[in-house]
Formats: structure tokens, C-alpha cells, sequence
């Protein structure tokens, strides 16, 4: 009897043991990124950042130690006896580490394996093989010499560049490595080399320039080759006037390059093909260009052949050589720009046989592909805008505003053709992109144009898709969707405020929008690289412009704590979202600056250094309260930060400061017995509740006066750029989801949803839609709403004391006005996802949670309600390790 009975436990022991066997086999590990790439190409730091995740869906699961192996054979990195570097067993919990202890060498391919032991303690299997490859590490590694053509800044046509070469021997691989100022398009034995657009990205030229490393084996041919090269102004040359005085920057000159192509052949022996004296230039079709305003193609100038072998150089000139235009060349190690989207003419209007008006049914930053037919000498103006006239035509009214051309040679946002009769031409501008949804085209002579001769190419940094949201609400999906529009519109290297009319970092839509960028898409290394151009910017003293980079203009009295904080808070917020403190540690010094020159000229803990709340409804709340606020923003962030870094100095410091300004704040803005913050205006209120002015113990009655506040403003909006990116989270965070979401849903004047309503497929600037300034139709100054859907509704947010999303704060907020939503947002570790929907009176909340990671969940929970887990009773807050979990709430 007693073998009967055991046999059954025995067998369950048995069957325990396969099931975590054959589990533990099933976990993976993946992702595998350096410096958040996949297996890139031109790394250039002696320490580079490894990153990867585990998946599995299994609860529980977790990473208990962690071994890298670094090498440059594959082979013996997948047997773990690489030589370059070994972590050995480390017994770390996070999943991205800083390599050290290596000495890498520059121009090479290393292979790198992750092993990882999970919460058993069993080793999984190794991770794939991954790679990285390093670039020049060093400025004295470059062969090439900078060379141009021989013109003045004043020359409108692009200059073209071309030189031959042999690979004497088998070629084993190849790279080219180019740098520039100004932008370029590179081809190899006649086809363009890779993909990006616009390379390379916009920087402070006479302080830093980037290169991009491209692989160009499978282009290079056993003898002679070609290799050609296209210079474009971008913003180095900037020959279009407007108000910003880029035509003055200090930088300024004619565009210039420097390129090495490297060759490794079979025999281990290697060849630099470099820019030097030898080389050809020549001008050609692109008779102007301008990132500004448009390009100017001229048919009858083009040069068949001019980047291939054979091609006949004897009437090109030689090249002149210049000096490097900064003494700090680095790797453009970041997403690059693409023509990402592809989007059709939705309908034409054809208004004569010269005059078409094409509509691609949504706004979107880039250029138009467009076939043209013509007679010899037709000359076909191809003109971008947001707007109709009442009478179909383009209305570029809100647009060209801040242009002051000098004559007419050069319009706004216009690409110009000259036909030679010699067939079609597919034309799409090389050197500019545009804000648009309407194309105009009008031509001097007669041409047929169909629907499908005209076709969008939305244009942004090529940044992942890491967010999704689905609610029961129509309106609430197309801000969603409208929203990413902007902010991928407005992400071009660098994040700007519209892509029509400006194209300008302004620090404070930046920064504005930050949260909503990275719940949506992988964006830091669009922000790593905007932040050094912040440290190229910065003044001795302390002080940055507010737009970066900036030719000059925005160094005034206005670019204070409310636009500039983005040295702070982005930096800050790219640790909360991957976990990573190097843009921490990479900007401390000059937070620190910059809060020396605020805390200069503030002695007493208030500041008016700012712009204040930008473009309101119809109030104006006090400049010294807003800009005070994020002043206290700042120094709370340098204070975090000192204690991550262990400058203990500086954290006794700047928590000092941060409770000056704070008491100095709510001292002479704060009314205790009414618990009102100013005059009780929206954003007066919510800005104290989102940035932490408020006592914890009052955040309730505060938020319900914000609340009473926003009922007596008709359920509407009353705030300008700051109260925007405070009232929704100020609103939710505090108890009053109800209000924040009646807010977001709004379809009147003023809202979000009023634009929507109105045909926007991307956020405006201004709220009043028919206002005479500040109208641009794709504006990200107003963008927080894209990441509250994550916040305010999914409960997604980020945990300060476990960043990266290691550990989640899952706050879901049931509001009444939805039936269900969904969030997911994939972080470092994997999938979050938020699902809840309404069953009658009951409602089932889903929680998913990546391997590695786990939550803190907090659940609305009204008097008589109770939560359950699985058929069992729970607390209303309680945390959960990785998994999937089903809540019900009745």
C-alpha cells in the first residue's frame, strides 16, 4: 500500500521536474544591442553599452547572474573561449552593462554572447552570436583629406565628385567612411550606397561632425571601380534668409567632405581609397538646394554615367582642399533618416493643363516623387503646403511667415524643374523635405498629370515602433495615431517643433513631447545625439539657446528653465525609460552649469528666466511661478542624480535647492486656507501637482480644486504649452482620472479632439484653429497626450527607484467613458501590456509583464468593489512578478 501511494507523488515530482526542464529550454535570450543597435557598424567608444532580454511569457521569470564573452572569431565566441573579454559570472540583475577591461582596436568586428542564469539558478542556453564593429576610435586614424569644389558660399549649383580606383586584389570586405559638412549622396559603380536620407545629421559644425560608416562589399567589383559623390547646403551653407540667421552662422561655408574607403582583401592585406587631389568635381542638374525651401533640378544639365567607370572625366576641374571644420570628427551611431512611409495622391484637382492640385489625405513631414512629362524648356513649379484657399489652391499663409526672401528666385517650400523634352523624369528632391499635405504643381507650358504621377514620402528618423493603443473610442485612436504623425514629422536627427515652417530644435517642444516619443518608439539615439549637441551649445556661464543647434539666434533672455530644462529632464527621463545612466552621466556637468547661472541670477529661490506658458487658450499664468517650477524640476533631477553617482556633496546641495525653491514657490503662490496655487488658473494648478510643489498631504484637495476649476471652464482646456504637458497627468495622478479623460475626449473648442473633428491627421500649434499666428498644422508642443494614453489610462509608468522599466508602476484608471483599452509598450525587457474592459457592472483587467521584470499594480477600486486573482480575493495593491495575470473588479 505505502509504494501505491507514493508512486502517484513520485510521478508528480517527476513530471514537475521535465516541466521546469523543458522550460528553463525554453527561455530565451534576445535583443542582443550595442549602444541600442542591432550589430552596428562604426562603433567608436573604448566602453560601449550591451543590452538584451529574456523571452518567455512563463511567471516568475528572472535573471539571477549574467556572462559576456567578446571576440573577434565567431567560432570562438560559440565555444566561450574568445580572448578580447570575458565578464565572467556576474551575479547582476540589470540587463545592460557597460563593457571595460578591453582595449578594442579600430576598424574591427567583434562577436559577443550573452549566457544568463535564471531564477532557478540554471543556466539558459547562450544567446546567438551577435556583433559590433568599430570605426575610427580615434581622429588620427582618417586618411582622407577634407576637399570641395571651388566655389563660394554663394554658389547655387551642387557640386558632384567622382574618382577611380582598382581593387588589385580579392576583396574580403570593405567600408566607407564618410564625413561631411553639409549633406552628401554616395554611389559606388553607379548605384547609391545604402539608404539613409539626408546624412549626415545637422550638428554644430565647427564644434562636432559626424560620419556614417557604411558596408559596401557586395558594391565593390574585382578591378576598377567608380565612386561618386553629391554635396548638398543642408544647414552648413544655408542660403535662404529668414528670421533664425542661419545664413550668418559662425560655421558657415561651402559644403566640404572627407571619405576613406577601406579595403580588406583575402591575404589579410588592407587599401584605403581616400579623398585627396586626385579627385574630379563638376557641377550638374541641381542647379540649387536648400533644407529650407526647396531644390531646383535642371534636366538639361544631368550626366549620365557620371558616377561609373567608364564615364570621361576630362572636362571636370580639379578639387580644392580644406581645412576639417571641427576639431571633433565621432560615428553617427543613431537611427537614420529614410523615406519610412510610401503614400499615394488620394485625388487631383485639375484646374487646366498647367495647374494641378494634388491632396494625400494627411500631413506628414518629407518630399514628393513626382513623373513629369514635358516639352523642351517647360519649367514646372512643384509647390508644398497644408492648406486650401477656398478656391482649391495651395494657401502657404501659415507657413512662410518667418521666410525673408530677397527676391523671387527661390520660393518657399517649391521644388523647380526644367524639362528637356527627352522623356519622363521621376523627380524627387535629394537635399530638403517639407511639412505638407497638398502639392501643387503649375507649369509655363502644358503637361499631363494623372492621380498616380504624384506620391508622399513620409520622411523621419527610421526610430522602431515600441507603443500601441486601442480603446473603445474612435477619437481617442486618431489622436493617438494623429500625435505619432507629429512627433515622427518632427524627428529629423534631432527633434524640432514642425517640419514646414521651421524645422528648429526648440528645446521646449522637446522635451514637452519626451514621454510621449519613448512610449512610442526607440528613440534614444535621436536623444543622446540631441544632447550633445545641447554640450556643443552651451555658453561658458552656463546658458543654452533655445534651439539647438542654433546658428546663433535663441541666446537671448527668454531661453530659461521652462524651454532649456531638456539638459535635465531628457537626459533623466531616457534613465527612467532603458534603465541607462550614461545620458545621466554624460550631461552632469552641464546641468550643473546650467543651474549655477539660474541659481546666479536667483538668488532668493524665484526665477522669471523663461518664456512662460505658450500660445494659451485666453489666460496667462505668472512667468515667475512656470519657470520657478521647473527651476525646482531641475535641481530635484541634479540632486537624483548626485545620489545616483554618489556625489554626496552635491546631493546635500541640491536638495537644499530644490526645497528653497520649492518653499520660495508655495510661500508666495500657494493659499493654504483655499488650497489654490495663483489665481486657481489650470495650468497654475496643474503644473504644481505634475512637478511635486504640492505637499503630499494636500495633493487631493489641490486636485479637486484643478478639477472644479477645469468644471467652471465648461469641461475645456484653458492652458497654454506648459499646462498642457501638466493638467492631464496632474488630473489622473490625483485622483480625478474622470475629469483628465473628459479632457482628452473633448471634441469642442478648445481640445485636442477639436483638431480632429476638423480633418487633423497631426497636432496643431495653436488651439484656435482659424488664429492668425502660431498656426503651424503639425506642431509637437502639445504632444503630452500621446504619452498620458500610456499613463493616465493603460497605468504604465515608469519606477524611478527600478528603472527601465525593471520593475513597472501599473496604475490603470477604469474611466466611465470606455467600454475597454489596451497599452503596450515594449521596454528593454520586453511587452508591457495594460488591457481592461467593461463586463456589465464587473471589470477584468489583463496585466502582461516581460521576462525579468516585474510590477507594482495598483487598482481604482470603489466603495463595495473588491479585486480578484484567479478566483482569489487580493489587495487593491500588491506586486507581480513576470507573467500574464487576469484581475476582476466587482
Amino acid at each position: 500500500m505505502r509504494f501505491v501511494k507514493l508512486l502517484p507523488l513520485q510521478a508528480l515530482f517527476l513530471i514537475a521536474a521535465i516541466t521546469i526542464s523543458s522550460h528553463v529550454y525554453s527561455q530565451k535570450v534576445t535583443r542582443l544591442q550595442c549602444e541600442h543597435l542591432v550589430n552596428p557598424i562604426g562603433i567608436d567608444m573604448d566602453n560601449p553599452r550591451l543590452s538584451w532580454a529574456i523571452e518567455d511569457t512563463a511567471k516568475g521569470v528572472a535573471q539571477t547572474a549574467y556572462r559576456i564573452i567578446v571576440g573577434t572569431d565567431s567560432a570562438a565566441v560559440s565555444r566561450q573561449s574568445a580572448t578580447t573579454w570575458d565578464s565572467k559570472k556576474n551575479n547582476f540583475k540589470q540587463n545592460i552593462i557597460t563593457m571595460s577591461g578591453a582595449k578594442l582596436a579600430p576598424f574591427t568586428k567583434y562577436y559577443w554572447q550573452v549566457q544568463l542564469w535564471n531564477q532557478l539558478g540554471k543556466p539558459l542556453p547562450p544567446s546567438a552570436v551577435a556583433s559590433f564593429e568599430t570605426g575610427m576610435m580615434n581622429m588620427q586614424n582618417w586618411k582622407g583629406t577634407w576637399i570641395s569644389d571651388n566655389n563660394s558660399i554663394h554658389a547655387a549649383a551642387a557640386p558632384y565628385f567622382r574618382k577611380v580606383f582598382t581593387a588589385a586584389k580579392t576583396v574580403k570586405s570593405a567600408r566607407a567612411y564618410v564625413a561631411a559638412a553639409g549633406l552628401y549622396e554616395l554611389y559606388l559603380n553607379g548605384e547609391k550606397v545604402g539608404n539613409h536620407r539626408l546624412d549626415p545629421m545637422y550638428t554644430r559644425f565647427d564644434r562636432r561632425n559626424l560620419y556614417v560608416s557604411y558596408d559596401v562589399t557586395a558594391q565593390l567589383q574585382a578591378g576598377k571601380n567608380a565612386v561618386g559623390l553629391l554635396l548638398g547646403n543642408g544647414w552648413y551653407n544655408h542660403q535662404s534668409m529668414a528670421v533664425w540667421n542661419f545664413d550668418r552662422a559662425p560655421w558657415r561655408a561651402r559644403p566640404a567632405f572627407c571619405m576613406d574607403i577601406r579595403i580588406t582583401y583575402m591575404d589579410g592585406s588592407t587599401e584605403t581609397i581616400a579623398t585627396d587631389g586626385s579627385w574630379k568635381t563638376h557641377s550638374g542638374p541641381i542647379v540649387f538646394n536648400s533644407i529650407y525651401t526647396g531644390e531646383h533640378y535642371d534636366t538639361h544639365k544631368e550626366i549620365p554615367g557620371w558616377n561609373t567607370v567608364n564615364f570621361t572625366d576630362t572636362a571636370w576641374s580639379e578639387i580644392s582642399l580644406r581645412a576639417t571644420p571641427s576639431q571633433k570628427i565621432t560615428s553617427q551611431l543613431m537611427r537614420p533618416i529614410r523615406n519610412v512611409t510610401k503614400i499615394p495622391a488620394r485625388s487631383v484637382n485639375k484646374f487646366s493643363d498647367t495647374c494641378y492640385v494634388f491632396d494625400l489625405g494627411q500631413n506628414i513631414a518629407g518630399v514628393t516623387q513626382t513623373s513629369l512629362t514635358g516639352e523642351d524648356g517647360t519649367i514646372v513649379r512643384i509647390k508644398h503646403g497644408e492648406r486650401l484657399y477656398k478656391n482649391g489652391h495651395v494657401d502657404m499663409s501659415n507657413i512662410d511667415v518667418y521666410y525673408r526672401p530677397t527676391d523671387d528666385t527661390d520660393p518657399y517650400g517649391t521644388d523647380i524643374v526644367t524639362l528637356n523634352g527627352k522623356g519622363a523624369l521621376q523627380f524627387m528632391p535629394l537635399f530638403n523635405y517639407k511639412g505638407f499635405q497638398y502639392v501643387e504643381i503649375t507649369s509655363n507650358k502644358p503637361i499631363t498629370l494623372t492621380k498616380e504621377d504624384v506620391t508622399g514620402w513620409f520622411m523621419h528618423s527610421d526610430v522602431e515602433p515600441v507603443g500601441s493603443l486601442e480603446s473603445s473610442n474612435p477619437l481617442i485612436n486618431k489622436l493617438w495615431w494623429a500625435t505619432n504623425n507629429s512627433y515622427l514629422s518632427n524627428l529629423m536627427g534631432y527633434p524640432t517643433d514642425c517640419p514646414q515652417r521651421e524645422k528648429n530644435g526648440w528645446t521646449g517642444d522637446g522635451h514637452f513631447a519626451v514621454e510621449t516619443g519613448l512610449f512610442n518608439f526607440d528613440g534614444i539615439t535621436i536623444y543622446e545625439k540631441w544632447m550633445a549637441d545641447h554640450r556643443d551649445e552651451q555658453q561658458p556661464n552656463g546658458v543654452l539657446p533655445d534651439i539647438v543647434p542654433t546658428g546663433g539666434w535663441g541666446y537671448g533672455t527668454s531661453n530659461g528653465t521652462d524651454w532649456t530644462s531638456t539638459i535635465a529632464i531628457i537626459p533623466w527621463n531616457l534613465y527612467l525609460f532603458y534603465g541607462d545612466k550614461k545620458p545621466l552621466e554624460d550631461n552632469y556637468g552641464n546641468i550643473k552649469q546650467y543651474l549655477k547661472y539660474v541659481e546666479s541670477i536667483s538668488p532668493g529661490g524665484l526665477t522669471t528666466f523663461g518664456r512662460g506658458d505658450w500660445v494659451p487658450v485666453k489666460s496667462s499664468s505668472p512667468l515667475e511661478y512656470t519657470s520657478s517650477i521647473y527651476y525646482f524640476v531641475d535641481a530635484t533631477i541634479l540632486a537624483k542624480t548626485a545620489a545616483l553617482f554618489g556625489k554626496s556633496q552635491d546631493v546635500v546641495y541640491y536638495t537644499a535647492l530644490a526645497a528653497k525653491i520649492k518653499k520660495a514657490i508655495n510661500d508666495k503662490y500657494f493659499n493654504a486656507t483655499t488650497n489654490i496655487y495663483g489665481s486657481g488658473l489650470q495650468t497654475e494648478m496643474s503644473m504644481a501637482l505634475q512637478w511635486g510643489i504640492v505637499a503630499p498631504e494636500l495633493k487631493s484637495k489641490v486636485a479637486a480644486n484643478l478639477a472644479a476649476r477645469v468644471a467652471a471652464d465648461g469641461m475645456h482646456l484653458d492652458v497654454g504649452v506648459l499646462g498642457a504637458k501638466a493638467i492631464l497627468n496632474a488630473l489622473s495622478d490625483n485622483g480625478q482620472a474622470e475629469t483628465a479623460y473628459k479632457l482628452a475626449a473633448q471634441d469642442t473648442y478648445p481640445s485636442w479632439g477639436w483638431w480632429i473633428v476638423n480633418g487633423a491627421t497631426t497636432l496643431y500649434e495653436n488651439w484656435n484653429i482659424q488664429a492668425e499666428r502660431d498656426i503651424s498644422l503639425n506642431h509637437m508642443m502639445f504632444g503630452e497626450i500621446g504619452g498620458w494614453f500610456f499613463k493616465g489610462l493603460g497605468g504604465i509608468k515608469a519606477d524611478e527607484t527600478h528603472p527601465g522599466f525593471k520593475n513597472i508602476l501599473l496604475e490603470p484608471h477604469f474611466v466611465s467613458g470606455l467600454s475597454h483599452f489596451t497599452a503596450s509598450h515594449t521596454g528593454p525587457y520586453g511587452a508591457i501590456i495594460s488591457f481592461w474592459k467593461r463586463v456589465g457592472q464587473t471589470i477584468e483587467f489583463t496585466a502582461t509583464i516581460p521576462a525579468d521584470s516585474g510590477a507594482t499594480v495598483q487598482l481604482d477600486v470603489i466603495a463595495g468593489q473588491h479585486v480578484y486573482l484567479d478566483g482569489k480575493l487580493v489587495p487593491e495593491k500588491l506586486n507581480i512578478s513576470s507573467g500574464t495575470y487576469r484581475f476582476v473588479i466587482k
